[in-house]
C-alpha cells in the first residue's frame, strides 16, 4: 500500500516529547546477541520498522525473537547458521552487522550484501580489511560477503576511516579472537559506547569506548544479558530542529544532552534559547526559538562533529533563515540529492561537490516532495511545515524506518499531518 503525508504548513510546534532506544544502537545490540548462547533481553527498543527487520535477520540464522512493546528477546541456539540470507537484509543497511558475530562465534560468514538509504556509497573495504587482519579470510561471492578462518587472532588495525559499521563489526569479531586486538581510528559514537558496555556486560574485556583507540582482549565465551538501549540522539536533534525551524518551544526528554552539545550549540547560534537537564531520572533539553533564525554554517564529520544524519535537518533550517548558509557534506556524497526535493519547495539552494549554499526565504511553498532516505524524508516534514499550503511527502516507509510514532508526536506538538493511502485516495 503506498502511503503519503499530507503535511499542513504553518504550525508552530509546542510541547514535550519523549525520544526511545537508539535505532543505530539497538540493530547492533540485537546482532551482537549472536555471540552468547541462551536468551538477551533488549529494552527501550524502538517500534520501527528496522527492528522486526532485524528480528527476520537474527531468525533467518536459527534465533527465536520475541518483540513485545518496547522489549525485544533474543534466545540463540547452541548451533546457529553462518548463513544469513533472507529478503530483510535487502531492506536495511545495519543487517551487515551479523557479520562480525557470526565470524566471531562460528569462524564463517556468509551474509548477503546489504540494502538500506539511497546516500551515497558504503563499501564494505574496512569490514572486511579488519577480518582479515584477524585471520579470517574474506570476498564478496554471488552477491554475499564470505569469511571464514581457522581461528581468529589478536590483530593492530587502523581504519582509514572512523567507520561506524566497520568498527561495530571488527569489535564484535574481537571479542572472541585468541590475544588482544587493537582497533586504531576507531568510531567514538555514544552508540559504540553501548554496544561496548553490552559486550562488557556479556563478559568481554574492552578498553577505551569512547575515544579512539579500542583495546579488545579475547575470551573464551561470553554469557547472555539484559540490557538497556540509549536514548536517540538522532531522533532529539531532530525535535530540537524542529523547534527551531517551525520558531516553536519543544522539550525533548530520553536523551543525553551531552550526545548533541555540537547540534545544541549551533541551534544557540542561530538564535534559540537553549535549556539542558541531566540526572538519572531525567535527561533532555528545551530548545525555544521565538523570531526567524539566523544563518549558521554546518560541516558533517564523524562524532562528535556534527552528524552527517542531521544534515536534512540544517538545510531545513538554513533554507527559512535569515541570511546564508554553507553546509559542506563529508561523509556521504549523494546525500544532497535532498536538496533537489528542498529546490520543489521553493528553497534557495545549490549544490557544488561536497558543498550547498542555501540562501534564506521567509517562507517556502508547497508541493509533492519524495523522500530518499529517514532523514532526507523527515527534514521534507519540517520543510513542509513552513510552507504555504499542503506539502505532499511520498515514500514515507523510509521515515518509518527511523522514527516511532512521528506523525502522531508531530500532531501532538501542534502540528497538522495527516497518513494516507493510495486506497483511500481512490476510495
Amino acid at each position: 500500500m503506498t502511503e503519503h503525508f499530507d503535511v499542513y504548513g504553518g504550525a508552530r510546534l509546542k510541547g514535550e516529547v519523549a525520544v526511545v532506544g537508539a535505532k543505530n544502537s539497538v540493530l547492533k545490540l540485537m546482532a551482537a546477541a549472536l555471540l552468547a548462547e541462551g536468551t538477551t533481553t533488549i529494552t527501550n527498543c524502538p517500534k520501527i520498522l528496522d527492528v522486526p527487520l532485524m528480528a527476520d535477520v537474527l531468525r533467518s540464522v536459527g534465533c527465536e525473537v520475541t518483540i513485545e512493546g518496547d522489549v525485544a528477546t533474543i534466545t540463540t541456539p547452541a548451533e546457529l547458521s553462518h548463513h544469513a540470507d533472507t529478503s530483510a537484509m535487502g531492506k536495511l543497511r545495519a543487517s551487515v552487522c551479523v557479520l562480525g558475530p557470526l565470524v566471531g562465534r562460528l569462524k564463517r560468514a556468509v551474509v548477503a550484501l546489504p540494502g538500506g538509504d539511497a546516500i551515497g556509497s558504503r563499501p564494505l573495504d574496512m569490514h572486511q580489511n579488519g577480518l582479515r587482519k584477524l585471520g579470517a579470510t574474506s570476498e564478496i561471492a554471488h552477491g554475499c560477503v564470505v569469511a571464514e578462518a581457522d581461528g581468529l587472532h589478536g590483530a593492530q588495525i587502523w581504519l582509514d576511516f572512523p567507520s561506524v559499521g566497520a568498527t561495530e563489526n571488527i569489535l564484535m569479531a574481537a571479542v572472541l579472537a585468541k590475544g588482544t586486538t587493537v582497533i586504531d581510528n576507531a568510531a567514538r559514537e555514544p552508540e559504540i559506547i553501548d554496544l561496548c558496555v553490552m559486550l562488557q556486560q556479556m563478559g568481554a574485556q574492552i578498553e577505551g569506548a569512547g575515544t579512539s583507540t579500542l583495546t579488545v582482549h579475547g575470551v573464551d565465551e561470553l554469557q547472555p544479558t539484559t540490557h538497556r538501549v540509549i536514548g536517540d540522539r538522532i531522533v532529539g536533534a531532530t525535535w530540537a530542529f524542529a523547534a527551531a525551524t517551525t520558531r516553536g518551544d519543544i522539550t525533548v526528554r530520553g536523551v543525553d544532552p551531552h550526545h548533541l552539545d555540537l547540534v545544541l550549540e549551533k541551534l544557540r547560534l542561530a538564535g534559540a534559547q537553549i535549556t539542558t537537564f541531566n540526572d538519572s531520572e531525567d535527561q533532555g533539553f528545551r530548545v525555544v526559538q521565538h523570531d526567524r533564525p539566523t544563518a549558521v554554517d554546518f560541516v558533517t564529520l564523524p562524532y562528535p562533529g556534527f552528524a552527517t544524519d542531521l544534515q536534512p535537518f540544517a538545510v531545513a533550517l538554513s533554507a527559512i533563515s535569515e541570511g546564508t548558509s554553507m553546509i559542506t557534506e563529508n561523509v556521504y556524497e549523494a546525500r544532497f540529492r535532498f536538496i533537489d526535493e528542498m529546490v520543489r519547495l521553493g528553497a534557495d539552494a545549490r549544490t557544488d561537490g561536497h558543498h550547498a549554499v542555501v540562501r534564506g526565504v521567509e517562507k517556502l511553498s508547497s508541493a509533492p516532495v519524495w523522500a530518499s532516505d529517514i532523514r532526507a524524508g523527515a527534514g521534507l516534514v519540517l520543510a513542509g511545515l513552513c510552507a504555504e499550503g499542503v506539502t505532499e511527502v511520498w515514500d514515507v516507509f523510509h521515515i518509518d524506518r527511523g522514527y516511532p510514532y512521528f506523525v502522531e508526536n508531530l500532531n501532538r506538538l501542534g502540528a497538522h499531518i495527516e497518513r494516507v493511502s493510495s486506497v483511500t485516495e481512490r476510495g
